[in-house]
């Protein structure tokens, strides 16, 4: 007798009124919604404008979803196109079946575009989106927990999943492995991964995405493996297995190359950004400038109307004759208000050598 579970859901639809939510959909709305919040802020964090994140995210999530699915397609085609297989099933996403492969590279075909219509480097904008991605992914995976799908083998360990019987699609009940629990986990301590790393390193030229691939593929590897569902399969192992072990070398690969080719970060990663932002600090800057500066006018030797000249001009005037005759009595060692109370004293014509 199992003593602890983790129960499933009766069924992955809820009805508001005529409206069905599905529990599937729903699960990757949030997550593309989570991806693309934390994405925007580690793209603000390098040097990048709030909101370009979701507008390439525009291109991006319509293509990843595309390419998920032509993936799962493809992959098993059997309850499609094999005998007695539905081919307008294939349109029917919400009942699951989007795979990640398919799904990280059409997407990136999308934000290729995106990125090349607002000149920011892929690169860039993939090292700050892979955290959010993980985290996406985790959100994602309670998807298969509201569809009862993709678990693992028999078990009886305290949180194994129970999954009701289901005759009409061979589906027998029973305690097995949460696989989408074990991924969900794996997907978290991946994001995590990649923040620390990208904040000790400075990862750049997408190496945090390269990083967050390779962790990925190495949780995927052995999470897949315990997987019972029907799957193709190549020299006795799962087709997803060789797909992640594959992409995690490659990624591994493209890491260490870039690091040799491009060391350090991306020192500018949306160049408009900089210039939108620093406009009004451009302007204070120069009025700072011009504020700082001396205006210096020669006074005009022209009097006003009414025979005086402007006092502004006269305090300069004085002024510049003060110190004028500071220089010259310090020249000549003498204090220049001795000699005028001397000169005073003498009577006129008695010598002095002061013009009147």
């Amino acid at each position: 007798m199992d003593l602890a579970f983790i129960p499933s859901p009766s069924t992955g639809v809820v009805y508001l009124g005529p409206v069905p939510l599905r529990g599937y959909a729903f699960c990757i709305i949030i997550g593309v919604f989570v991806g693309v919040w934390l994405g925007n802020r580690r793209w603000v964090q390098r040097g990048g404008r709030s909101g370009t994140v979701a507008d390439i995210a525009v291109w991006a999530v319509p293509f990843g979803l595309v390419g998920g699915r032509l993936y799962h397609v493809i992959t098993t085609y059997e309850p499609y196109f094999g005998p007695n297989g539905h081919p307008l099933d294939a349109f029917k996403v919400w009942q699951g079946g989007l795979g990640i492969w398919g799904a990280v590279a059409l997407g990136a075909v999308g934000a290729w575009i995106g990125c090349r219509r607002r000149g920011i480097p892929l690169p860039a904008y993939a090292d700050a989106l892979a955290p959010g991605l993980a985290l996406g992914q985790a959100i994602g995976r309670w998807g298969n927990w509201f569809n009862q799908e993709l678990y693992g083998k028999p078990t009886d360990v305290p949180w194994a999943l129970k999954i009701s019987s289901d005759p009409a699609i061979g589906r027998i009940g029973g305690t097995y492995h949460p696989t989408f629990l074990y991924e969900c986990l794996w997907c978290i301590g991946v994001a995590a991964l990649v923040i620390w790393a990208d904040k000790r390193f400075r990862l750049g030229h997408g190496r945090a995405f390269a990083l967050y691939v390779a962790a990925y593929c190495a949780g995927r590897a052995w999470i897949e493996y315990m997987r019972v569902d029907e799957a193709h399969h190549i020299l006795g192992v799962r087709l997803n297995v060789w797909t992640a072990l594959i992409v995690g070398v490659l990624a591994i690969a493209y890491f260490v190359i870039s690091a040799k080719k491009a060391p350090g970060r991306e020192a500018v990663v949306e160049p408009g950004a900089q210039l939108a932002e620093g406009e009004d600090g451009d302007e204070g800057a120069r009025d700072g400038a011009d504020g700082g500066k001396v205006s210096v006018e020669k006074p005009s030797p022209a009097a006003s109307d009414d025979g005086e000249t402007d006092s502004g001009e006269d305090k300069a005037a004085e002024a510049a004759t003060g110190s004028a005759t500071d220089v010259a009595g310090d020249a000549t060692g003498e204090d220049p208000a001795e000699e005028s109370a001397e000169d005073a004293a003498k009577p006129a014509g008695s010598g002095s050598t002061k013009k009147s």
